[in-house]
């Protein structure tokens, strides 16, 4: 029982933190923060971040059979950023539940 209860009050916290955190502006005004709700970081965790990292594994499988191809041609910089970088990126270094890396830069 004292499992039970220790489970539904991190619970709790954890899908009442982000309105907690309604202030979501770092006072630096060349970045933004993104506050995702507690949906979008369920879904992100469950959905998205595994086929990322499944993205990011089949990526560099089809990186290292293409490499002799793409330095024939002089592009393996670019296939390696496409397909092994970019979704690498996308699972680990993005916020959960957030669409884009980390902090975005306001124009």
């Amino acid at each position: 029982m004292n499992s039970l209860r220790t489970l539904v009050v991190v619970l709790l916290l954890s899908v009442g933190a982000p309105a907690l955190a309604a202030d979501s502006d770092s006072g630096d005004p060349l970045y933004a923060i993104q506050n995702p709700p507690a949906y979008a970081m369920i879904g992100d965790l469950l959905i998205a971040r595994p086929l990322l990292v499944a993205a990011t594994v089949i990526g560099a499988g089809v990186f290292v059979v293409s490499l002799p191809f793409t330095a024939l041609g002089g592009g393996v910089g670019d296939a390696g950023q496409a397909l092994v970088v970019d979704p690498a990126k996308a699972a680990f270094v993005r916020c959960l539940g957030c669409i884009g890396e980390g902090f975005e830069r306001r124009e």
